[in-house]
């Protein structure tokens, strides 16, 4: 026997006509046996963390795509609050880069989260402006990554630093330095390079620590 709980309806004692009627009522309601779910909200993503020559690598094919024959000149990590850059991970990373074709430069910014502080999730290409090249580097450059980066830098006292303000956030720049022809990490304790408690330069290539700045 069919189930016809989910209407509530009772055929008996009813004339033909009239049960007609109601069943044409309740086809056109969409009346079902079945309760009615409610609807299911998609769930957030998760926010997520790249290191910095991960996401480098990304901007990069971006980069490309906007003048093929583009160099990197510099990456730097945005700290918000969802996501301190500890252990040389960051939620944003920006990188700009330069075509001496077109001499010009743009800059393009990849975001793993959604917030109301941070950019569209993905990568989004930023405002194309002029450039002359001086300071573009290769890619071949970059062996050193920016996880690694963190752990030469704590060793040289940035372990230190986070055990004094544990909330202390940490954020990446990576540029060329034309006066000792290197790629360095300068790994900043702090909200920016200019207030921060240290500042711990690291040889991209090498993995050498170079100096403290502050």
């Amino acid at each position: 026997m069919p189930d016809n709980s989910g209407c509530n309806i009772s055929a008996k004692g009813l004339p033909m006509k009239k049960l007609l009627m109601v069943l044409a009522v309740l086809v056109m309601a969409g009346c079902t046996s079945q309760p009615n779910q409610p609807e299911q909200k998609p769930q957030p993503k998760p926010p997520e963390s790249l290191t910095g020559r991960s996401a480098i690598q990304q901007l990069y094919i971006a980069a490309r795509g906007w003048a093929p024959d583009s160099r990197p000149y510099q990456l730097q990590s945005q700290v918000i609050d969802a996501a301190k850059g500890k252990e040389g991970k960051a939620a944003i990373w920006r990188a700009a880069f330069a075509s001496g074709s077109m001499r010009a430069s743009k800059p393009f910014v990849w975001s793993g989260i959604d917030s109301g502080d941070a950019p569209s999730r993905g990568i989004s290409p930023g405002t194309q402006d002029s450039y002359v090249p001086g300071n573009t580097f290769d890619m071949a450059f970059l062996k050193i990554d920016s996880d690694k980066a963190f752990e030469v830098a704590q060793k040289h006292g940035g372990d230190k630093t986070l055990q004094q303000s544990p909330e202390t956030p940490v954020s990446y720049l990576l540029d060329w330095n034309p006066g000792e022809n290197n790629l360095v990490w300068h790994v900043i304790y702090g909200n920016s390079r200019n207030d921060a408690k240290l500042v711990a330069d690291v040889d991209a290539s090498t993995g050498e620590f170079i100096r403290k700045e502050k």
